[in-house]
């Protein structure tokens, strides 16, 4: 795959393999604030300007750094493990995109 992940794929399914054909798409600019209200995208306020009751990095006296980089509900929004341990496809992957192999 693009990935670098060597994967089975199911005799039953459907798979597209290959690369998004313009790549380049998410790296353009809106140009300015109200191109994205078109969009209906509201501005983004960063957690460490808010105030201690609004987000877990918010608060402190004067600039704070905000500590550890927490979502809004409190998880931590970095380096955190997303796919769920054991899940069913997992046998299907015969190489990650690390490098790594996988125990067969």
């Amino acid at each position: 795959m693009p990935s670098g992940e060597l994967r089975k794929v199911l005799i039953n399914c459907y798979a597209t393999v290959g690369v998004v054909s313009n790549s380049d798409h998410n790296l353009e600019t809106a140009g300015k604030a109200g191109k994205n209200r078109w969009k209906g995208i509201r501005p983004r306020v960063r957690g460490v300007a808010m105030n201690p009751v609004d987000h877990p990095m918010g608060g402190g006296e004067g600039r704070a750094s905000g500590g550890h980089p927490r979502s809004r509900t409190g998880k931590y929004a970095k380096g955190e493990k997303t796919r769920t341990r054991g899940k069913g496809s997992d046998k299907l992957i015969i190489q990650r995109r690390n490098g790594k192999k996988l125990a067969k």
